[in-house]
Formats: C-alpha cells, sequence, structure tokens
C-alpha cells in the first residue's frame, strides 16, 4: 500500500489526486506544517530536504512530487495517465509536466516567499511583482497550447500534467491575475475538477471546489 506524506493544498496535492484517479489503496500520512514536522529528523530521513510530499511504495521511497505523479502514471498504465514510452505524447508529457514543475512552480515559491529570495528587505516587493510577471507570462503559453489543442495538455486525453495543472491553478488565486481567467485553463480546470478522484482528494484535505474562484 501507498503512503503519501502530505499537507493540504501544498505540493503534494498533485500526487493525491492522481492516487484517487488510479483507485490504487493508499494512505496519508500528515506532515504537520504548522509544527514544523518537515524538518523533523525522522521525516528528513525520507526526504532530506524536508519538503513535502514524501511517497512511499514498498521500499521505495520518492520525494518531487512530478516524479511521483510519474511513477504512479507507470506503475498504472491501464489508468491511462501516461503515453506509452518513446511516443510523441510522452515526449509532450514531459515538455508539460517540466514546464509546469521547473518554470511555473519556482516562480511560485518567489511569489509566496519573496523574503527568502533577497537578502536585502527593500527588495522583497519587486522580487514578489517580478515572479508574478513571469508566472502571468507562463500561463499565457499553456492557455494557448490548451485553446489550440485542448481541452487538456496532451489534446484529447487528460494526463497527469492536468492534475498538476489544477494544483497549480489553485495556488494562483491569490494573483493579480488569476490563471483561470484564461479561457483554455478555465476549460481544462473545469473538467479536471469534476472528476470524482478531485472530489475525493479534496474533501480529505478540507479544501474548497471549485478551485479556480
Amino acid at each position: 500500500m501507498y503512503e503519501l506524506f502530505y499537507y493540504p493544498s501544498n505540493a503534494s496535492l498533485a500526487p493525491h489526486f492522481v492516487l484517487e484517479e488510479i483507485g490504487a489503496p493508499f494512505l496519508l500520512r500528515l506532515v504537520d506544517r504548522k509544527l514544523n514536522a518537515q524538518k523533523d529528523p525522522e521525516y528528513m530521513k525520507r526526504n532530506p530536504m524536508g519538503r513535502i510530499p514524501t511517497l512511499v511504495d514498498g521500499e521505495l521511497v520518492l520525494f518531487e512530487s512530478a516524479a511521483i505523479c510519474l511513477h504512479l502514471a507507470d506503475r498504472h498504465p491501464g489508468v491511462g495517465l501516461a503515453p506509452p514510452l518513446a511516443t510523441h505524447a510522452r515526449a509532450q508529457l514531459y515538455k508539460w509536466l517540466m514546464f509546469l514543475t521547473n518554470t511555473i512552480q519556482p516562480d511560485f515559491m518567489a511569489f509566496y516567499y519573496p523574503e527568502k529570495h533577497t537578502t536585502n528587505s527593500h527588495g522583497v516587493i519587486a522580487v514578489k511583482t517580478s515572479a508574478e510577471a513571469r508566472l502571468d507570462a507562463a500561463y499565457a503559453v499553456v492557455d494557448a497550447a490548451l485553446d489550440a489543442s485542448g481541452p487538456y495538455l496532451l489534446g484529447e486525453s487528460i494526463s497527469v500534467a492536468d492534475f498538476f495543472l489544477l494544483m497549480l491553478v489553485r495556488w494562483g488565486r491569490l494573483q493579480t491575475h488569476r490563471p483561470s481567467r484564461l479561457h483554455g485553463i478555465h476549460r481544462c480546470v473545469e473538467l479536471v475538477s469534476a472528476r470524482p478522484s478531485v472530489q475525493r482528494a479534496a474533501a480529505a484535505e478540507g479544501l474548497d471546489l471549485p478551485f479556480e474562484v
């Protein structure tokens, strides 16, 4: 049985969606950030950076949200959340998942925690403002692709990338220009949010739906 170490609405949310979608049994293990539990030595044996999430799959211990999502998709190919290896569609999945985790997600860290990205206390506002501008530009790229060939990032087929996108769109609810205002993203988020797997994960984490408002 899988174990997902999580905290509500953290980067564990996308793997939580995926676990619900594949229907495999799993246990949720709360890592209470209010108590700084992610820095507890016992937890850091599993995740040496002291971050959330961590997945335990038997003897395998895996951190990094995107890696967990890909692993789960590959462990359950019949669910269809990742195209076959060495196909063009699989390459597109890599592209979008890496774009979400390597381009968009770091700018959210700068947006929410600007004080960690500068040693100059007077530069905090500038860090937050520039991060938000980069987020707007990156979401415009995602939206254009969804408008051109959606409703999902891989076209007609849902994938782990769409669950990851939904997580990031929820994080964007505090931006001046919410990503959900964009037509393609809004359509994708509505479709993914309506899935029973997302409904169950949201209820388990005490999160309100819809995410885009």
